[in-house]
């Protein structure tokens, strides 16, 4: 498969469970419902188990946490690629996929009480997926990454809470918001760009690098050449680079849709593989 490549390596630089039926040939597939103190509701959550998996064992695996996009759910990667079951057999993870809500951009909005979503992923799903899974429970156990604005949000809470995560990815992600002002409802819950053009700063990853000296952290960042999000994939990159930020970059032919996640889903589970299983950070 053609595909282009950039790649930098540098030495430098109260809960309750329940397992409901999806419509796919899988037992290893759960559905858990979460009870979201900081939104006082129940959120759905997609909990992908390897084959083999016993909860009676002593085995402790690794969990991958894999975020939806914009106008998604917390069932978009089971049903949209099923192949990740295949993954978590071939790396021997557990993958959980979160509810992030329609439009939640995975931070907590400053004026939305019901849009609470950094706090109910970083507190709420990891704490009730570390108390019924045999997790590692570790940051050098736990990674995270998502597609569009859910690759926005897994490379926010990874840098807003590296105690949590070792490694962290983005597929096509929204990793700049302030470009778009209009779209994907990003004003209704950060306020309109031209009134508070710093709160949309404060909440796009790229201008929040700096924080990466808090701990070590292994990146894997990809996006189409036809995608929309690539110029800011790139000018995020192009950041990394003058940081010293260790990390991989790719970009492969491909728009904004499913065909593209399919595929970039198996490089970031290869690349969270080998950091699950050598620590690596850089």
């Amino acid at each position: 498969m053609e595909y282009i490549l950039k790649f930098m390596k540098i030495q430098v630089i109260g809960c309750f469970f329940i397992t409901l039926p999806l419509t796919l040939v899988a037992a290893q597939v759960d559905t858990v419902l979460i009870q979201s103190s900081s939104m006082n509701k129940t959120i759905r959550c997609v909990v992908v188990k390897p084959d083999g998996y016993d909860q009676n064992n002593e085995n402790r695996y690794p969990a991958v946490y894999l975020l939806h996009g914009y106008n998604g759910s917390y069932s978009d990667w089971i049903k949209k690629a099923p192949r990740i079951k295949m993954l978590t057999d071939r790396f021997d993870v557990l993958i959980i996929c979160p509810d992030g809500a329609k439009n939640s951009w995975y931070f907590d909005s400053p004026d939305d009480r019901a849009m609470q979503y950094e706090t109910h992923i970083t507190k709420e799903v990891i704490s009730f997926i570390d108390e019924r899974y045999n997790t590692r429970k570790g940051r050098e156990g736990r990674a995270i990454t998502g597609l569009s604005m859910g690759g926005h949000g897994a490379m926010y809470l990874a840098l807003r809470h590296p105690e949590w995560f070792g490694a962290a990815g983005s597929m096509s992600g929204g990793v700049d918001l302030t470009p778009f002002p209009g779209k994907w409802e990003i004003a209704h819950h950060l306020g309109k760009y031209g009134e508070q053009p710093d709160t949309w700063k404060q909440h796009s990853v790229i201008n929040m690098l700096h924080l990466t000296a808090k701990l070590k952290m292994a990146f894997i960042i990809d996006c189409g050449t036809e995608d929309f999000f690539l110029k800011v994939n790139r000018t995020l990159h192009e950041r990394m680079l003058y940081r010293n930020i260790p990390h991989q970059y790719t970009e492969r032919p491909g728009g904004h849709n499913w065909e593209y996640w399919q595929e970039a889903v198996d490089y970031q589970l290869l690349f969270f593989g080998r950091f699950f299983s050598q620590g690596e950070f850089n």
